[in-house]
């Protein structure tokens, strides 16, 4: 947080105090060539206005951190959401509580998600907020999680049956601890994790359930999937693309499905230059075995919303799923979390805690 600029005048919200509100947002000051470092962001305190009619004003509490912020940093083309505009205050989902409102269907303490994150405050039309329950999960940041993006991955673009194999990548993260803890409640026979550490591998099968594990640094990760799964894979769940990919397509039974989340290959090489990820290889599999390779965003799934949200909050009543998570403090250290996350510090779902 080394440079802070100040707006000279404004009309902000006033506080109990009598004095104006400001607060801290992060923005992207150069679009970086390969990965970013701390320099590419700037953490700027701004004025905090008044809610014009139809707005609310909402301390954030919770942000969500996630490794695709990095492709939005680097300006990557063909993605299902807008990039990060150089100058520009980052978005992501957060969650956070009405201070002040302009408008009817939201009040003050109102506990509401919405996609202004990297910010203390965020004002905007009430329309761009939903309001959520304070007390379906046990902490607010569990609202951030990833679990149904696992949820329809598994079920819609995996079609998921009992008796399938499982293979997940990156399976200590945000999605992957959810996607194999879920494919287990699910009825899958068999559950397999790939992670980036022997600690994270000890996690997934002792904490989280999966039935085997293997660290990807370990050698061919053909030779260790073998290992893992010596009847083959039915389902894989694709966090990361590249060599993993390419061993789950050689090792899938017939008729095998794949539903591809997220591009972790691709997304630690981001930017210019970094040309595209060397992805599935030879197609002839692919082919032969009759194979399914299914895309996804949870955008296109949000019916699936309800039946997720009463059957995890079952699941967690009856401790039957873990819910792991890495709690940051403060904004002024979310681009270094950012950074770290993708380095594959942390383990769960990476949130930065803005409020007390």
């Amino acid at each position: 947080m080394d440079a802070i600029s100040k707006s000279a005048t404004f009309s902000g919200y006033s506080g109990p105090s009598g004095t104006y509100r400001t607060g801290l947002d992060v923005r992207l000051a150069a679009r970086p060539k390969g990965l970013p470092t701390p320099g590419d962001f700037e953490i700027t305190e701004v004025a905090v206005p008044d809610p014009a009619p139809g707005q609310v004003l909402v301390r954030n509490l919770f942000m969500s951190l996630d490794p695709g912020m990095l492709m939005l940093i680097a300006g990557e083309s063909g993605l299902p959401m807008p990039r990060y505009e150089v100058g520009e205050v980052m978005y992501g989902d957060a969650i956070g509580e009405v201070v002040a409102s302009a408008d009817p269907s939201l009040g003050e303490g109102d506990l509401v998600m919405h996609r202004f994150g990297w910010r203390e405050y965020a004002v905007a039309q009430a329309g761009l907020f939903r309001r959520v329950d304070r007390d379906a999960y046990p902490t607010l940041s569990t609202y951030l999680g990833f679990g149904l993006v696992a949820y329809v991955g598994l079920m819609d673009a995996a079609e998921l049956r009992p008796g399938d194999t499982v293979f997940v990548s990156s399976a200590a993260g945000a999605t992957g601890s959810m996607a194999g803890q879920i494919a287990r409640l699910k009825g899958a026979s068999r559950v397999i994790g790939s992670a980036g550490s022997p600690d994270k591998v000890a996690h997934l099968t002792g904490k989280l359930g999966f039935d085997a594990a293997f660290d990807h640094h370990d050698g061919p990760i053909e030779d260790r999937l073998r290992e893992a799964a010596p009847h083959g894979i039915d389902v894989y769940f694709d966090n990361v693309g590249g060599e993993q990919l390419r061993a789950a397509i050689d090792l899938m039974n017939p008729h095998g499905r794949i539903a591809v989340c997220g591009a972790l290959n691709r997304q630690t090489k981001a930017g210019p230059g970094a040309g595209p990820d060397d992805g599935p290889g030879d197609l002839l599999g692919v082919l032969g075995k009759r194979l399914t390779i299914r895309g996804f965003t949870v955008g296109d799934h949000l019916k699936r919303a309800p039946e997720f949200g009463a059957q995890f909050r079952a699941w967690l009543r009856e401790g039957s799923i873990v819910y792991d998570e890495t709690v940051i403090d403060g904004l002024a250290n979310a681009p270094q979390a950012l950074l770290d996350l993708v380095n594959g510090a942390y383990t769960g779902k990476t949130v930065v805690r803005l409020g007390s």
